[in-house]
C-alpha cells in the first residue's frame, strides 16, 4: 500500500510534459471556444467544465495512480499557471494573442450589428449585466464591452449614472456655501431694517 502513494510509476519528466501538454490544449480550446464561454457560466458550461476536466485526467496522470504523481502534477499546472499569468501580464502582445481584445457590443444606447450574434451572446445576458450595474435598459449605455476574460463592463450615459459620494460631497459643500451666503444677506438685510 505504502508502495503505491509514493513510488511515482511514470516518469516523473513524462508527467510533468503529460501536463504541460494538457494545459496548453485546454489554452487554446478555450481561446478558439472565445470570450463568451467565460462571459457566465450557465448548466451546460458547468457539464463541460466536469466531464473536460474527467476527460483530460488520463492524459495527464497516465498509468500513474500515486499520490507523489498527483502531486507532481498538481504542482506542475500551478508553477505553468503562474508562469503563463506573469508573461502575460508583463508582454501585452502575449495577451492579445493567448487572450484576445474586448469586443464592443454597445455604442451610444444601441447595439453594435452582429456583435451579440459573433459572440453567442443572448439579449438577456446584456439586459442582465446592464441591470447589474445600475442601468435600465441598452438606451442607457454610452459603451458596453466583453473582455478577454469574459466579464462585460458597461459604462452608463453621464445622465444616468447614479450619484457617487463625491457628487454628494460636492453638493453638501455647496448647499452650506448657499446657507452662509443667505444667512450673511439676512444680517445685512436685518442691519439696513434697523437704521
Amino acid at each position: 500500500m505504502w508502495h503505491d502513494l509514493v513510488v511515482v510509476q511514470i516518469p516523473i519528466v513524462e508527467k510533468i510534459l503529460r501536463t504541460v501538454a494538457v494545459y496548453a490544449l485546454i489554452l487554446v480550446l478555450f481561446r478558439l471556444a472565445g470570450k463568451r464561454g467565460l462571459a457566465g457560466l450557465n448548466t451546460f458550461d458547468m457539464v463541460v467544465v466536469f466531464l473536460l476536466s474527467n476527460v483530460v485526467q488520463n492524459a495527464i496522470i497516465g498509468n500513474d495512480n500515486s499520490l507523489l504523481g498527483g502531486t507532481i502534477g498538481a504542482v506542475t499546472l500551478i508553477v505553468v499557471n503562474s508562469g503563463v499569468t506573469r508573461w502575460l501580464a508583463r508582454d501585452p502582445r502575449a495577451a492579445r494573442l493567448l487572450e484576445g481584445t474586448p469586443t464592443t457590443v454597445v455604442r451610444d444606447g444601441r447595439l453594435v450589428p452582429g456583435a451579440l450574434r459573433e459572440l453567442a451572446l443572448r439579449p438577456s445576458e446584456l439586459e442582465h449585466a446592464i441591470r447589474l450595474q445600475n442601468g435600465d435598459d441598452v438606451s442607457d449605455v454610452a459603451r458596453a464591452r466583453l473582455e478577454p476574460d469574459g466579464q462585460l463592463l458597461v459604462t452608463l450615459k453621464a445622465a444616468e449614472q447614479s450619484a457617487t459620494r463625491g457628487d454628494v460631497e460636492e453638493l453638501r459643500q455647496r448647499l452650506e456655501s448657499i446657507e452662509r451666503l443667505l444667512a450673511t444677506l439676512t444680517e445685512q438685510q436685518g442691519g439696513q431694517g434697523r437704521r
